[in-house]
């Protein structure tokens, strides 16, 4: 019977290292996601950031070509939203 005990504590002390091993690896894992979630993001609003100027900078050297285009755009939502509520 102490055997049997033995064996058994062994088993479960065992099996605790295990759990510990596993933890140890799915929060590196998570932490790495993070990491590279948050890079992405920050890369994301840089590249936004930059197309924002970008725009500014196209606004200011042609004014009338920036009207006309959204002028365009504007006309062309407006049709597609007239077309899909009139679809039903």
């Amino acid at each position: 019977m102490p055997t049997d005990v033995m064996e058994m504590r062994a088993s479960v002390e065992e099996a605790l290292r295990e759990v510990s091993r596993i933890k140890t690896i799915v929060t590196d894992a998570v932490e790495d996601g993070v990491k590279t979630a948050v890079k992405a993001i920050k890369q994301g609003r840089y590249a936004a950031e930059d197309m924002i100027g970008d725009a500014r900078v196209t606004v200011r050297k042609r004014p009338f070509q920036s009207v006309g285009v959204v002028f365009a755009v504007g006309v062309l939502t407006g049709a597609l939203v007239g077309w899909l509520a009139s679809r039903d």
